[in-house]
């Protein structure tokens, strides 16, 4: 795989500003002089904060899949734009889900380049393991994947080589999609584990077709779905690590990472050498 410098692995300055917090906790910990302590002070469902879907004008909220995309049904793989509601995807639990909608959104560019918002980041094929994803995988930004039981944005797992912004060649047009389940879910999309969208109230008028929606479920159109997993990345670096201490409560003084531990594995498999 072939790197790009403007991408390569320097520490980002969420990341810096998250190892601050972490320097500034460990002495307030000692200071207390019990981690347990401290933990014992966080709510028991703390969780970093959710920006799925926010509300922007480049559109940086959201989670979801690259035109073109394929997902995995009872029927085999169909590409996400040829999905309609009903129909049935798989989930990683081996259970079949209807689809409940789709929402939709494209973009045109508007200068001599994608805005980093809205260009797709690519997961080639085998980036995660030796057989996943299978194919390259092009999600938003803020689309995450279910990795060691947690929800992480691909934006976090950038290195440069195996994950890194992309756009197909012949693409001059972005159009996204994602799938709408009765709950928050985790879906096999290039056989990768990402997750459907999480509704959160009226993130879903982020895309153009949110009227359908509106129409077809006036009931639940500001739904709050509960995350099928804990969503962890460095926005927010007090609210991330609140989650870790959660996620270490079994450990106290050890501080977990998983999104850490995941992009360095995940760097560290796309600098060995191709056999």
């Amino acid at each position: 795989m072939s790197s790009s410098p403007q991408y390569r692995v320097a520490p980002s300055r969420a990341r810096r500003h998250f190892l601050g917090v972490i320097v500034a906790t460990s002495a307030r910990v000692a200071a207390i002089g019990s981690a347990a302590a401290m933990i014992s002070a966080l709510p028991a469902q703390a969780k970093p904060k959710e920006k799925h879907g926010d509300h922007g004008p480049k559109g940086g909220g959201h989670n979801c899949f690259l035109r073109g995309t394929f997902i995995s049904t009872p029927k085999g793989e169909t590409r996400i734009e040829d999905l309609k509601i009903g129909d049935l995807v798989k989930t990683l639990r081996g259970e079949a889900v209807a689809v409940k909608w789709i929402g939709r959104r494209a973009y045109k560019k508007a200068g001599p380049s994608w805005n980093d918002s809205v260009m797709p980041i690519r997961v080639s094929r085998h980036a995660l393991d030796n057989e996943i994803p299978h194919r390259d995988l092009y999600l938003s930004p803020n689309h995450a994947l279910l990795i060691a039981g947690v929800l992480i944005r691909v934006k976090e797992l950038v290195n440069g080589l195996s994950i890194a912004p992309a756009l197909p060649a012949e693409r001059q047009r972005i159009e996204y999609l994602q799938i709408v389940l009765g709950t928050h879910d985790v879906i096999l999309a290039e056989g990768a584990p990402a997750e459907s969208f999480l509704l959160r109230g009226s993130n879903h008028e982020n895309f153009t077709n949110f009227a359908e929606y509106e129409r077809l479920y006036p009931a639940h159109s500001r739904t709050v779905m509960t995350p099928f997993a804990p969503i962890v990345g460095y926005e927010g670096g007090r609210e991330h690590l609140k989650a870790l201490l959660s996620l270490s409560i079994s450990r106290f003084v050890q501080l977990h990472d998983p999104v850490r531990e995941a992009y360095e594995r995940i760097a560290a498999r796309a600098r060995q050498p191709v056999s």
